[in-house]
């Protein structure tokens, strides 16, 4: 018998909703949308939300309801990540989407977060035997998972997301050679942890998740002049590549950098300080290039729920 199910993940950039039909060992995508209602913005580096982001979240849940409705779904799962965890009045919101719409959102942890975004890449690619440093750059936090095709040997979330990086650091543009190093100073004291366990388990490639390293395939690919595969769930392309991409970026201001073929208008801002912390990451590992994979955390979401109805219908079946 199959069942419809809506998947809602509210980021601190963008909004998505992912409808789909589970029937039997199939998992039929119906209806995939995504806004960018970007809720941390104006209010992320002071710990809440604002106003105007409350009323851009509540009109788009709206919009959502009205989808699901339209698709006639019953089972929601709906989750919020950094900036709606880490706001004073994050919990007032989800309090107010259910009012407002009858959608319940789980707020998730940040380990939590970083688990499903690691079974989101299991279910698009095959993960290597070797240790892989999964990477996910949301607004508001950066999840890094460690993990092998069997299992996670690390994973934390750290509340240093691209929104927060570009307050703080990223008032000159371009963006100046002193706020670069301010930028990398910050990302070595704060990611101290992310360093030890790169040096303990010495994974062998970067896997990038969400909208950067999206972006950075656009990127790449317009240069390489190489057409992108609407079927493909992931994309590698060399350092050497990503080396140039990054200091044409490092050299542009917002209007330079907006016309840049393949750059995406909602990322345009965060991007450089994005670009950045990925810069970060590899001077500290060994890899020959970058792995973009379009798989994150509501396709893991996803694919946990999917598993978990699978194990419970068998059990029955038993």
């Amino acid at each position: 018998m199959s069942e419809r199910v809506a998947i809602i993940d509210l980021g601190t950039n963008t909004f998505h909703l992912f409808i789909v039909e589970m029937d039997g060992e199939k998992i039929n995508t119906l209806y995939k949308e995504k806004i960018a209602v970007k809720i941390g913005k104006n209010g992320i580096s002071k710990g809440k939300i604002a106003q105007d982001a409350r009323k851009r979240a509540i009109h788009t849940l709206k919009i959502f309801r009205t989808v699901i409705d339209l698709f006639e779904v019953h089972h929601i799962k709906g989750v919020a990540t950094s900036a709606i965890r880490s706001a004073k009045n994050g919990e007032e919101l989800i309090a107010e989407i259910k009012e407002k719409t009858g959608i319940k959102i789980e707020v998730i942890s940040g380990v939590k977060e970083a688990e499903l975004i690691f079974r989101g890449v299991q279910a698009a690619m095959e993960v290597p035997e070797t240790p892989q440093l999964v990477v996910d750059i949301g607004g508001g936090s950066v999840e890094f998972v460690i993990g092998t095709r069997n299992e996670i040997l690390w994973r934390h979330s750290f509340e240093i997301g691209a929104q927060r990086l570009l307050d703080k650091f990223h008032q000159e543009d371009p963006i100046d050679e002193k706020s670069i190093l301010a930028l990398e100073k910050f990302l070595t004291k704060n990611l101290s942890e992310l360093i030890d366990a790169i040096d303990v388990h010495q994974p062998t490639g970067l896997i990038g998740c969400s909208g950067t390293f999206d972006t950075l395939t656009e990127i790449y690919l317009k240069r390489a002049k190489l057409e992108r595969d609407s079927e493909a769930k992931n994309y590698q392309f060399p350092l050497p590549a990503y080396e140039l991409i990054h200091q044409d970026l490092l050299l542009k201001n917002r209007e330079e950098r907006l016309q840049i073929p393949g750059m995406v208008t909602m990322r345009v801002d965060m991007i450089v300080v994005a670009s950045c912390l990925i810069r970060f990451v590899l001077r500290h590992m060994t890899t020959e290039g970058i792995t973009a994979c379009s798989y994150a955390l509501k396709e893991g979401l996803l694919h946990s729920s999917f598993e978990e109805k699978l194990t419970i219908g068998q059990k029955v079946a038993q």
